[in-house]
């Protein structure tokens, strides 16, 4: 009886041991990829990336993007506003629940 408890305690300790193991060195792995020099395609995936963020702010808007494109930008918000109703479709709805009004029955 005893000698199984303890079997099963040292089961118990050992998947708990692997465990924090695993997320130990996965942790570490993190750590060490960002600390170590990126490889320079990544370096000029992440430069581009960037060099579109920074444009795309100083645009408002899509980069690169000529007066064929607002066309056909405005041509399907009209589109889609006939469809579906008024309203601006360039920003996130806004939803607004109520809370239910629940009343206790007479018992």
């Amino acid at each position: 009886m005893i000698l199984r408890q303890i079997l099963r305690l040292s089961s118990l300790f050992r998947s708990a041991v692997s465990v924090q193991l695993r997320r130990n060195i996965g942790l570490s792995a993190i750590v060490f990829n960002k600390t170590k020099e990126l490889d320079p395609v990544q370096k000029l995936f992440l430069d581009k990336i960037r060099e579109y963020n920074t444009k795309s702010k100083q645009a408002g808007g899509p980069v690169d993007a000529g007066p064929e494109f607002q066309k056909e930008m405005n041509e399907s918000l009209a589109r889609l506003q006939r469809a579906y109703g008024e309203g601006d479709l360039t920003k996130f709805p806004e939803f607004k629940f109520e809370e239910p009004k629940f009343e206790e029955a007479p018992k």
